[in-house]
């Protein structure tokens, strides 16, 4: 079973950079992207052979998930059950006979870690949210957690250490999910991997040079470890900031 997940930062500017030809290309059992900053109606994707989930924010433009599957699932939930959350098209939940798979844009602490309370709060109620699923069957969980959890996840480590994404609050609640019985897909291959990353700024040729962050993930329940076959970083599609990452199970 092949698992794609993608930061599209605007899937109707994606779609113009070749989004549907790494889409059909990849030909994932489940595709899903986060930050598709659009509501219901905006565009129309014919994308045969799939089933097609969305989420958008309240706010227009901002955030917002979609997950696309060639099987139908079980049952499909959006947000997680707090009110607070689910104003910002964040999460989806697709159950399948044997786990779930969940896509998440976690949110970004912003500049100047303005959001950073609110983020903390965010990632004690998502691990809740992981675990209550959990209780009923395994969990596969992807997307944009907006996190470089150790220093060889980020080109430059020292310089960022108080910036979002790579403060000592935000990887310590990484290392708290893992603990909680989660597996960093990638980190499971590929345990010292330097220079790859699934997200560059636009500012500073910062792709071209290669001076990233890994901050896309797939993550799954320690029950399916003997499941995973290979998880994937897919560095040279463009079309957005961020890369596809993949996951492959057996």
């Amino acid at each position: 079973m092949k698992l794609i997940s993608w930061n599209v930062n605007g899937l109707r500017a994606c779609v113009t950079k070749g989004f549907l030809d790494f889409f059909r290309e990849a030909d994932a059992d489940v595709f899903c992207l986060q930050e598709t900053k659009l509501q219901a109606g905006q565009i129309e994707l014919e994308l045969p052979g799939y089933y097609q989930y969305w989420n958008s924010a309240v706010k227009k433009g901002y955030s917002g998930t979609a997950v696309f599957s060639k099987k139908e699932p079980l049952s499909v939930s959006y947000g997680i059950g707090i009110e607070q959350h689910d104003q910002e098209g964040r999460v989806i939940t697709l159950e399948f006979s044997d786990f779930f798979v969940v896509t998440v844009y976690t949110p970004n602490s912003q500049e100047g870690l303005v959001r950073l309370d609110y983020r903390m709060r965010w990632e004690e109620d998502f691990l809740a949210y992981l675990k209550k699923l959990e209780q009923k069957k395994p969990v596969v969980f992807c997307g944009d957690l907006n996190v470089a959890h150790r220093e060889i996840d980020l080109k430059n480590p020292k310089t960022n250490r108080k910036n979002a994404g790579f403060t000592d609050e935000e990887r310590e609640k990484m290392t708290k999910l893992l603990q909680a019985g989660f597996i960093d897909t990638f980190r499971y291959f590929y345990p010292e991997q330097e220079g790859i990353y699934s997200w560059w700024s636009y500012r500073f040729q910062a792709r071209s040079k290669n001076a990233g962050w890994r901050i896309d993930y797939f993550i799954v329940s320690e029950a399916l470890k003997d499941r995973l076959e290979d998880a994937r970083i897919y560095t040279q599609v463009m079309g957005s900031d961020h890369c596809p990452v993949g996951l492959i199970l057996k």
